[in-house]
């Protein structure tokens, strides 16, 4: 090797090194005046932020965060939309209430006391289980596309006011490019702004594009698996809703292929509908909508054409494997998530998460691997016994003495006052998302939940000449 060929070597060899993190990570630690950045201003971002700015100023180290969000979440969508049904499950109130965090009632668009469950072979009303659970439904950003009077206020918006209020610095600008330099995260905006950082992270959801641009970049980082889904917003007014929906959350087992949940959420003036499964498209939206079972919950005079405002967003289904490296952390949607259910109670856990170990650990691969990634293996873990259970949902609604089954046990548990609504809380915490899918399946293989499904069955499958089932 000549003398030059050496020092192209030894430039190349060093360059090498100044763009990769850190050569020894051990010592990792964020410092006084150390700088966070956080992609992604929605609820896993926010969180984030928040969690950290609290934690920090607990422990007596003073932290810069910048949150990047291009979109204004007190705008209408779709400007200010982040494409979700806008569910928080009652554990996720109840967690935030002991974090300080109380939703004010602008922000929640209406408390949701019940559900109502349709099926093919009827309906039940399922109140919430031992009259204390509550879920809130609310819109992520200021409202549908053709909303004519803004009312309330975005969740997305609020969150982020946290995060602000904690000395979070809010930037209005689209993370377009990332790369390392001398061994530490480096970002480019659209606009044009380069800043570096001592730790990134990243709370982009699927739906951003932003994910690919640390493929190839961060070592062990795979953007999650996603499905397509369908929202829409239908604007019927409040009275309107109040007849046909009260305060419930409609919920349909229907033998749709492809089609793993649907709901119909009131929301103020207008009714949200989502529809999750795999690869959701137009003939599915069809069939569901023109279906006897959703009819009944409109106007019969009120065409079911797609709305003003509609999407088919991804949906994550499949988590990151390795959500982590040196100096950046990926939460929520970009990261695990739980499966269809309880996205911003995932975006909770993991944001605190990430931010504890950010705190009181450090911020390298092993420090994120050891204190971090339980929190998303647990969820991991949790949405493949939620794909077990979607898939025996998904044969159950093939077989109408199942539905008899279930309809005829959910009638009895609601007419009756003190006992242990089994199916009922089984059912309630499917489809809100209010408690681990391992929790549920554990319920409905106990033995007495078990043998009182199948009396229902038999029961609810024999001839009767006079009267009607439940």
């Amino acid at each position: 090797m000549n003398f030059m060929s050496f020092g192209l070597f030894s430039s190349s060899f060093k360059h090498c090194l100044l763009s990769r993190p850190d050569v020894n990570p051990s010592n990792l630690k964020l410092d006084n005046g150390s700088r966070v950045a956080v992609i992604g201003g929605g609820p896993a971002g926010s969180f984030f932020s928040y969690f950290l700015l609290d934690m920090a100023q607990r422990s007596g180290i003073d932290v810069q965060v910048d949150i990047y969000e291009p979109r204004d979440f007190s705008h209408p969508a779709p400007q200010g939309c982040n494409m979700c049904g806008g569910i928080i499950s009652e554990s996720l109130v109840q967690l935030l209430a002991v974090e300080g965090i109380n939703l004010p009632a602008a922000v929640v668009q209406r408390g949701i006391d019940s559900y109502m469950l349709h099926m093919s072979v009827g309906s039940v009303r399922i109140g919430t289980p031992l009259h204390e659970k509550r879920i809130a439904a609310v819109h992520r950003g200021a409202g549908p596309r053709d909303i004519k009077e803004v009312k309330w206020k975005s969740l997305d918006g609020y969150l982020q006011w946290l995060a602000s209020d904690k000395g979070a610095h809010l930037v209005c600008d689209r993370v377009d490019h990332f790369n390392w330099k001398d061994g530490r995260p480096q970002i480019k905006t659209r606009g044009g702004l380069v800043q570096e950082y001592d730790l990134l992270a990243v709370a982009a959801g699927v739906n951003s594009g932003v994910l690919k641009i640390f493929r190839d970049s961060v070592s062990g980082y795979e953007p999650p698996r996603v499905t397509k889904t369908y929202i829409c917003e239908y604007h019927l007014g409040q009275e309107t809703i109040e007849k046909y929906m009260g305060s419930s959350m409609h919920v349909f087992l229907m033998s749709i292929p492809r089609l793993e949940f649907a709901a119909i959420i009131p929301k103020g003036d207008y009714v949200t509908v989502c529809l999750l499964g795999d690869d959701i498209d137009g003939p599915l939206i069809k069939s569901f909508l023109e279906s006897p079972e959703v009819r009944r919950c409109f106007p019969p005079d009120l065409p079911l054409d797609p709305p003003s405002c509609h999407c088919s967003p991804h949906i994550n289904v499949t988590g990151a494997p390795q959500p982590f490296a040196d100096r950046i952390v990926f939460i929520g949607d970009s990261g695990v998530t739980r499966l269809y259910k309880d996205g911003i109670g995932a975006a909770y856990r993991t944001a605190k998460a990430a931010a504890s170990t950010a705190i009181f650990q450090g911020i390298s691969t092993e420090n994120f691997r050891q204190y971090y990634w339980p929190a998303c293996k647990r969820i991991a873990i949790d949405n493949r016994i939620g794909k077990i259970i979607f898939a025996y949902t998904g044969v159950m609604q093939k077989l109408r003495h199942d539905l008899r089954g279930i309809l005829r046990m959910v009638s009895k548990e609601q007419m009756k006052d003190g006992c242990n609504p089994r199916m009922s809380m089984a059912l309630w915490d499917l489809f809100t998302g209010s408690a681990p899918y391992r929790e549920i399946l554990l319920r409905m293989l106990n033995p007495v939940f078990v043998g009182r499904f199948i009396w229902n069955v038999v029961v609810g499958s024999l001839p009767i000449k006079r009267g009607r089932r439940p």
